[in-house]
């Protein structure tokens, strides 16, 4: 079986490959620049931002690269990282109280330098936040560095009326596509 190298400093998404029975043989940190392109549909920004993370990392003979890229979206407009405080703000204040879709895509470049790529859509609806919901969950710092200013797998999990979709997409990496594709590639997660 070819060695999995997973291109990202995520450990959320370190974790869901382990969750599968895989483990990664090494991981790096790509450096890519993240600007949406003017007009990019936020789709087509998580798969190229898949793509272009797998493909920033050195690949080694015979080792499988996998990379993903979450990225929450309110209609056509595309939320930052959430590096700050102030951030997590305006995210929570725009997603109060209504639906939003989360895009999860995962590129895999195989042993032969293939790429293969999927993507995983999930609608999402939060409930009305109060102001003193939004400022306790900015305090506690958990939406810091999420996409969307938000995991929905800590206490977030209390903000969504509605899912439909990927839950593992949302937290990080879609497992279905991602065993998908890893096994074309020659990695099973029984394997693991």
């Amino acid at each position: 079986m070819p060695a999995l190298v997973l291109a990202s400093s995520s450990p959320r998404r370190r974790a869901l490959l382990e969750q599968i029975g895989l483990v990664p043989a090494r991981t790096l940190s790509p450096d890519i620049d993240e600007t949406p392109r003017r007009g990019e549909l936020p789709r087509d920004y998580a798969v190229r931002l898949a793509a272009e993370k797998a493909a920033a990392v050195q690949r080694e003979p015979g080792e499988v690269v996998i990379a993903g890229d979450t990225t929450v979206a309110a209609g056509r407009r595309i939320l930052p990282p959430a590096d700050t405080d102030e951030i997590v703000r305006q995210c929570l204040t725009l997603l109060s109280g209504r639906r939003h879709r989360v895009y999860s895509a995962v590129a895999v470049i195989d042993a032969e330098g293939r790429l293969r790529e999927r993507v995983a859509e999930t609608i999402v609806t939060f409930k009305r936040l109060s102001d003193a919901e939004i400022d306790a969950y900015v305090r506690a710092g958990e939406g810091r560095g999420k996409a969307g200013g938000y995991a929905v797998q800590g206490s977030a999990a209390a903000f969504v009326r509605f899912l439909s979709g990927s839950y593992s997409g949302v937290v990080g990496l879609p497992l279905y596509e991602t065993s998908a594709l890893l096994a074309a590639s020659g990695i099973a997660p029984s394997d693991g």
